[in-house]
């Protein structure tokens, strides 16, 4: 369950960051301007709800994994399969309980280096 908490409070925090930048404009000039440009901020935001995307993305697909394994000798899509094999290259199967943060790492970067 770990993982599953991880990625909902992941979500979570995207979901506060997906507050528009602009409700947080504040007049600036002693009053002579009455709008303080949030694009930066905004950009900011959207680059840390990518990333916890990504996060969010690679713990999913190491849950997929573990979970299409308990199904062998059943096969999925050929397409499923040949993304199976080079994810256990990067991302081993569990056998038993074991601290999943690594894991989570190395699925995270399979996601960068692999093409989909």
């Amino acid at each position: 369950m770990i993982p599953q908490y991880t990625a909902a409070s992941i979500v979570s925090q995207s979901k506060q960051l997906c507050t528009p930048a602009s409700v947080d404009s504040i007049v600036s000039s002693n009053g002579q301007e009455d709008h303080v440009s949030m694009g930066a901020n905004a950009a900011i935001k959207c680059f840390q709800v990518v990333n916890n995307s990504e996060k969010v993305i690679a713990i999913e697909l190491l849950n997929a994994a573990q979970a299409l394994e308990f199904r062998r000798p059943k096969q999925s899509s050929a397409i499923i399969e040949e993304l199976m094999v080079a994810y256990r290259k990067a991302v081993p199967f569990l056998v038993k309980d074991d601290l999943l943060h690594e894991h989570m790492l190395q699925s995270r970067q399979f996601i960068k280096n692999y093409s989909f």
